[in-house]
């Protein structure tokens, strides 16, 4: 026997389970999305290694370790490791974004090259929302409140399940001038870092910010706080963030040492977090970054997104039991006999066609008796049999699996009229014996 071949380590296969569990995340994501006037556009998964060395920046964890990036004919390439600046791209190359308000939403795979764990994945599937042309905090809030909605949508509740944290890095001129002043601080107490910070003191100190090590934490506490060292201008926005925030009734808290992993954020950074998932409670972040048009060869345009991972939200959702029922089939089709084959499959193709809601299961291998245990597992409210009996008498049996009731034999095309009319109700009436409109 040879040996079997598994997936590569860190790439998931999502089970029918977990598959239809993601598409109930990304299915609610898309409706609401649509109804703030946001468009879907869909993004390649490679791109040129350029592209995120320029946005996310050389000194971060994603470009210096973690992405997946390969030699094509001489052209360095990479899978997206996120969506922003991908979506950036396009808008920037299609004329999506000049002079003009554009609402753009994406979804599916992102790779990072990263250790596994729990609810961390080298594949990894996300919905991202970015919003063009609008440089006031009102459109910060709009995706703040675009989140919210989603997760009432999906039975979470914001201020139990999940906790809104906010913070503002300023403008690009402020965060440089404070970063000096971090640099300093930090390395005064260069003695107490871990070497994760050691590494970031040069290349990306407000990284170190966000460290989760537990012997940084009182070095972090000590450190000058970012929203200190910004201008009345920047203060006087964040302010009005939150204060649309408290009109609109989102709690939420400001987190000082909130800064994101990517170098193109200004003002507006936040995140959606839990405490209900262990070490990876974040299940959604965004902010704003006005310059990044720009730094990718477009004209200046102010824009802000965020994007929330599936793998996540869905695991959330598991751990607080808010799994949506899976669709059961509304009837499992019995053939038994060959007559009774060949009439069922046209017959069964009939009924779908008159009736699209209709979610119909088909036997025709092995026994009656085989036939209807494989319809009963199958969650299938009713069994449709038809024997070579049925086939010459153009009948069916409606055989009810859920319920103590008889089973009863109508003209196949009444059944297929019935339905196509009444819609799901015409069951019960079919399986009580209601001879109906018309019959």
């Amino acid at each position: 026997m040879r040996k079997s071949i598994q997936a590569v380590r860190g790439m998931h296969d999502l089970l029918p389970e977990e598959a239809r569990l993601l598409r109930h995340v990304e299915e609610t994501a898309r409706e609401v999305l649509e109804g703030y006037g946001y468009e879907e556009i869909r993004l390649p998964v490679v791109e040129r290694t350029e592209l995120f060395r320029r946005t996310l920046g050389e000194a971060t964890d994603i470009v210096e370790k973690e992405m997946y990036t390969f030699d094509d004919h001489g052209e360095s390439l990479s899978l997206r490791p996120e969506g922003t600046a991908g979506c950036v791209r396009a808008a920037i190359e299609h004329g999506l974004c000049f002079r003009q308000v554009r609402r753009l939403w994406y979804r599916g795979p992102m790779f990072r090259h990263e250790r596994p764990q729990k609810g961390r994945y080298r594949q990894f599937h996300q919905v991202g929302a970015e919003a063009f042309g609008l440089a006031g905090p009102e459109l910060d809030a709009e995706l703040i409140l675009l989140t919210v909605r989603l997760w009432r949508r999906l039975g979470l509740d914001p201020e139990r399940d999940l906790e809104l944290q906010l913070n503002t890095l300023g403008t690009p001129e402020e965060r440089a001038a404070y970063r000096e002043r971090l640099v300093a601080y930090l390395e005064r107490r260069r003695e107490e870092l871990d070497p994760d910070s050691l590494r970031r003191l040069r290349t990306n100190p407000l990284r170190i910010l966000d460290s989760k090590h537990p012997a940084m934490r009182p070095v972090i506490e000590a450190a000058p706080r970012l929203l200190d060292h910004l201008g009345e201008a920047s203060r006087e926005r964040f302010r009005r963030l939150c204060a649309l925030l408290d009109l609109a009734g989102v709690p939420h808290r400001v987190a000082p040492c909130l800064v994101r992993g990517l170098d193109y954020y200004t003002h507006t950074v936040f995140e959606w977090v839990t405490h209900r998932l262990g070490a990876q409670g974040t299940v959604c972040a965004g902010g704003r970054y006005d310059g990044l048009v720009g730094q990718l060869g477009g004209h200046e345009t102010p824009a802000a997104g965020f994007a929330l991972g599936l793998e996540r939200v869905a695991a959330l959702l598991q751990e607080l039991g808010r799994v949506p029922e899976a669709a059961v089939p509304h009837a499992f089709l019995v053939m038994a006999g060959e007559a009774a084959l060949e009439a069922g499959l046209a017959w069964g193709e009939r009924l779908r066609e008159a009736c699209p809601w209709l979610r119909l299961v088909q036997g025709g291998e092995g026994s009656l008796r085989a036939q209807l245990r494989r319809a009963d597992r199958s969650g299938a409210r009713y069994a449709l049999i038809l024997g070579e009996e049925e086939a010459a008498r153009g009948t069916v049996s409606l055989k009810p699996l859920r319920e103590e009731l008889p089973q009863r034999s109508w003209e196949r095309d009444l059944v297929l009229e019935r339905l196509a009319r009444e819609g799901e109700g015409a069951w019960e009436a079919l399986a009580a014996g209601a001879p109906g409109a018309g019959a």
